[in-house]
């Protein structure tokens, strides 16, 4: 996977993959499971109009009607280096004058796999469909001969095969519609998007399908630069198969990006209302007495310096957070009396609900408060730790919390839910085994 993944960074020499997914074999299964049921009510509705072909090449008057479809069987198979094989089975029973009912097996086998399109969106498409219609005989008639077996042009006309074959991928439950809403944007904070373009159609090999995506960051509309990712994303492959349907990895580059298009858009700059007012910091700070008249509260109002970093090691994410604090006073009209450096380094707790990866800011590890200006003088520092130090170690994790308390989506196809979560840090990447889980439609 790693090689796969580096040839398509050589592919893409201005587009880079910064996250990606596998849809592994068990994923397949439940895939076909949950598919069954829809399959067959698509079924039902192309077929149950439809005259049925009639076995019997001697009577061709004769007018059968299929009343009944069932799915038997209904399987996805993974063909590495080429694609997906739909095999579905599908029993039909057939009514024709006067009141004689026989039934009839129809399989399908097709090929598919996933293309990306002009528009850059992934499409499912049917390479190769070949259908077979059976006649299942009654007891005492299988004794005596094989099941009698048809298919090609007559099969075509009276069935319609045809046109079950060109459109053999509405049979699964996730047609392109769906594929599509993978490169959806989705909302982090009311003017920050995350948007996961996919960079080529996936791969297939023996672990699954392999899909690589790019990540951008739009705020108030507009798509952000970000920073370059010093090295090209690549996750290594799963020592044995998974039993997870799905496994997703973010590198660290990923993380970086998401706070930094949240700096970019204002969300990590924080104000801060201390428990110091104006009278009580003249105590320690004599010539606040003569700056301010009356007893106001102190306020730090923070923004961002620089852009923020992450760094994951095992077991272990960290943000680091540069920060430029205003120490004044007075909330509507804010009086600004000193500038501070805050370097802030944060542990980060990662969590799935949904399909939404919530982090947030667990603990903070260390912070470092250094004058902006010199011209207060160094004696400040050991004194201005003393005094902001609890309000910002308090209160800085609790708004960046705010920010993030909804979550950030992640990579997904419409109807279907993450459960089974097993985020794993590791040195570079994060590592997100999970299962499907079809939603109950509602309504």
């Amino acid at each position: 996977l790693s090689i796969l993944l580096s040839l398509l960074v050589s592919a893409h020499s201005t587009r880079s993959p910064d996250c990606g997914g596998i849809l592994t074999p068990s994923g397949l299964t439940y895939l076909a499971e949950v598919s069954k049921l829809h399959a067959e009510s698509v079924l039902r509705k192309d077929l149950l109009a439809s005259p049925a072909p009639d076995p019997s090449p001697t009577s061709p008057s004769r007018r059968n009607q299929i009343t009944s479809v069932k799915v038997d069987k209904f399987s996805l198979t993974l063909i590495p280096d080429t694609g997906l094989r739909l095999s579905i089975e599908v029993d039909l029973g057939i009514t024709s004058a006067p009141s004689a009912t026989k039934e009839m097996r129809l399989s399908i086998l097709a090929d598919l796999h996933v293309e990306m399109n002009p528009e850059e969106n992934l499409e499912l498409v049917t390479s190769d469909c070949k259908p077979t219609l059976e006649e299942v005989r009654s007891t005492e008639e299988m004794d005596r001969s094989a099941p009698h077996k048809s298919s090609g042009p007559d099969v075509d006309k009276q069935i319609n095969v045809e046109k079950i074959c060109l459109e053999v991928s509405r049979l699964l439950l996730f047609p392109n519609e769906r594929l599509m809403s993978l490169a959806a944007p989705f909302p982090i904070t009311p003017s920050c998007q995350v948007q996961y373009l996919p960079l080529a159609a996936p791969m297939y090999s023996e672990q699954g399908i392999i899909i690589s995506l790019q990540t951008t960051f739009q705020v108030a509309g507009t798509v952000i630069p970000l920073p370059v990712s010093p090295v090209p994303f690549s996750m290594p492959e799963p020592v044995s198969s998974s039993s997870s349907h799905l496994i997703l990895a973010f590198s660290e580059h990923f993380y970086t990006s998401l706070f930094s298009a949240l700096e970019k858009s204002g969300a990590l700059n924080v104000s801060l209302l201390s428990s110091l007012t104006t009278a009580t910091l003249s105590e320690r700070i004599t010539q606040m007495g003569s700056l301010f008249q009356e007893d106001l509260p102190v306020v730090l109002r923070a923004v961002t310096r620089s852009s923020p970093h992450v760094v994951l090691e095992e077991d272990k994410a960290i943000v680091e957070l540069f920060l430029t604090a205003q120490i004044g006073a007075g909330s509507s009209l804010f009086q600004s009396f000193l500038s501070v450096n805050v370097d802030v380094t944060a542990r980060l707790h990662l969590s799935v609900a949904d399909t939404r990866m919530i982090i947030s800011v667990a603990a903070i590890e260390d912070i470092e408060l250094s004058l902006a200006t010199s011209d207060v003088g160094p004696i400040l520092a050991a004194l201005l730790e003393e005094l902001f130090l609890p309000t910002i170690r308090e209160e800085v994790p609790a708004q960046i919390n705010e920010v993030l308390r909804q979550g950030v989506f992640l990579p997904h196809i419409a109807s279907f839910t993450y459960t089974n979560v097993n985020i794993t840090i590791h040195k570079d990447y994060v590592l997100i085994p999970c299962n499907l889980q079809l939603e109950a439609r509602t309504g």
